[in-house]
């Protein structure tokens, strides 16, 4: 309490000594930030505005040239640490006019997910800061009966300011204090009383844009409230145009007058901007303020100003797969273009290696021809070598047959027997049948076996025509046509080469297992398989062996079984 009575008196001093001078009020003056160091204005906004893992610089000067001290500074540094919080540590530095503070910040924000399309931030600012007079023109007297601190030391605050958002689709609303919770370590009580806490409420509503070949380009106006103890309310409205290169904004506060800001990024990563801030008639000053803000983004170009509580519908993954794509290869033809001398030997390099492969399939084409052309050879070397031997094996059956009957025949005479004309003529009949069975059994036999080699030599054939197949499927060069959305991996676990006539892509379940029973429920029979590389389910109506097959089916609308878009992907090899 003695400390409040002497900052009264000395404040009254003041008042005399500075006449009409205008007073700053007690507020930390942040109302334009949008983009970096927006979790001064609310912790919650380092969720989203303030481009996290980033490096940002403010400073301003309050009604007064820039040759001057500031009057506020900060510099800040954001962290992700996951995709629902944040943390940030800071230095600042403000001068109220009647108190100079000087110290730290400590912020932390966590997300929540209440549904699909509202998520709320909660967030905390830790202020630790020393606090000094502001004014050297008053020094004590021991003659004059002032009341006198009990410490001649600058006193130690530590100050909470917490902060919320809500976000539903593209609307936000804000709220936050600067000096909910506070403590002077010196004094050893309050800073602030109850009646004399600084509340912050804000709304505003995000409009994406089509700005040429900019990305990330959309429309932000907002309205906020400030109450500060004291001081009649401030009411302010601000509009910011943002993309990833650079941005504007527009503002008024019933206080402090009428801004103007600008700003670009350079090298993806590097930003600068500034603004002006000239007094209105219902400001007290009508001099000017000015503000610069220095930032560095250490994460991807493309996660920076990204619009607050847009969420990428589930059916549109497809779509948002295809964008995805398409930035990717805007990104590579940059590439290609800083990099041309590294892309013209990684060329030689490909030329070469096509040339390699393609010697390497002339060697197996010429080894498979070889290797047929040897097997027909074989066979028929092994055809004539048995038919030579059965023809062998006849001829001396015949000869021993001979030589039986001559035997018989001499024998008979030996024995002076008369043998009965039809004995005799029967016997011939008989050994002239066994004469033609083994003839007959012969030329059986090497029809079978001639048989057995021609069926050899057709299936050689038909193995080096599937080979040639194989080797022309693989070897196939796809040159996509104009429109044509088409994709080529080497290999992908779980899939024969080929090409897939793909009907959607999910990366949700439900949405996966829905679309799969609607096909089934329309006769047909799809079929599906999850890419290693983003762990999406790709549903496929076939499988072709060649491109030309593939473009019919897609072309044909699959028999005009299904009149959906389709595109084809292939896998070249096992």
């Amino acid at each position: 309490m003695l400390r409040l009575i002497l900052s009264i008196l000395l404040f009254s001093f003041f008042l005399v000594l500075q006449g009409q001078d205008a007073r700053l009020p007690a507020d930390l003056r942040q109302h334009n930030l949008t983009t970096y160091n927006a979790s001064l204005f609310n912790p919650a906004f380092s969720l989203d505005r303030n481009n996290a893992n980033s490096l940002a610089y403010w400073v301003r000067w309050q009604w007064q040239a820039i040759d001057g001290n500031p009057t506020t500074q900060f510099l800040n540094y954001t962290r992700k640490l996951n995709n629902r919080s944040t943390v940030g540590a800071a230095f600042f530095q403000q001068n109220t006019g009647i108190y100079f503070d000087t110290g730290g910040v400590i912020n932390y924000a966590q997300s929540f997910d209440l549904n699909e399309s509202v998520k709320l931030g909660v967030g905390v600012n830790i202020f630790g800061f020393q606090q000094s007079l502001a004014d050297d023109r008053f020094t004590i007297d021991p003659d004059f009966p002032l009341p006198q601190s009990s410490s001649s030391a600058d006193d130690f605050i530590l100050q909470v300011a917490p902060g919320i958002s809500l976000s539903v689709e593209r609307l936000t609303l804000g709220f936050a204090s600067e000096n909910l919770i506070d403590y002077n370590f010196t004094e050893r009580e309050a800073n602030t009383e109850k009646e004399d806490k600084v509340f912050m409420g804000l709304v505003s509503y995000d409009f994406p844009l089509t700005l040429g070949t900019v990305m990330n380009a959309f429309l932000r106006p907002s309205m906020y409230l400030r109450t500060i103890p004291g001081e009649p309310n401030q009411i302010g409205f601000n509009t910011l145009l943002n993309t990833n290169k650079y941005w504007g904004q527009l503002g008024y506060n019933n206080f402090y007058g009428y801004g103007v800001g600008l700003g670009a990024t350079f090298f993806k990563h590097l930003s600068l901007g500034a603004l002006v801030e000239f007094g209105a008639d219902s400001s007290i000053s009508s001099e000017s303020s000015f503000e610069l803000m220095a930032a560095y983004f250490f994460g991807k170009p493309e996660e920076r100003h990204t619009m607050v509580g847009y969420v990428t519908p589930e059916e549109n993954e497809l779509e948002q797969i295809e964008s995805a794509e398409k930035e990717a290869q805007n990104d590579a033809v940059a590439e290609e273009i800083e990099e041309a001398e590294e892309l013209a030997e990684v060329q030689k390099a490909v030329e070469k290696e096509a040339k390699q492969e393609e010697k390497r399939r002339r060697k197996l084409e010429k080894m498979a021809q070889d290797s047929v052309a040897r097997a027909e050879k074989e066979a028929a070397l092994a055809l004539k070598k048995e038919q030579k031997r059965l023809k062998k094996e006849v001829e001396e059956q015949m000869e021993k047959e001979e030589a039986l009957a001559k035997a018989v025949e001499k024998e008979a005479k030996t024995q002076g027997g008369k043998q009965d004309a039809k004995a005799q003529e029967a016997e011939q009949v008989r050994k002239q049948d066994s004469i033609n069975r083994v003839k007959r059994e012969a030329a059986i036999a090497a029809a079978r076996k001639l048989e057995e080699e021609k069926r050899k030599a057709e299936a050689a054939k038909a193995a080096k025509a599937e080979e040639e197949a194989k080797l022309a499927q693989r070897k196939e060069v796809v040159t996509p046509q104009k429109g044509e959305k088409y994709e080529e991996v080497q290999t992908e676990e779980g899939l024969a080469p080929g090409y897939y006539l793909i009907a959607n892509v999910f990366g949700t379940k439900k949405y996966f297992e829905a679309f799969m029973a609607d096909m089934k429920s329309k006769g047909l029979q799809p079929k599906s398989f999850v890419r290693s590389k983003n762990k999406y389910n790709y549903v496929y109506l076939g499988r072709y062996d060649t491109m030309g097959q593939a473009r019919q089916a897609r072309d044909g609308k699959f028999d005009g079984k299904y009149a959906g878009n389709t595109w084809i992907f292939r896998v070249v090899g096992e």
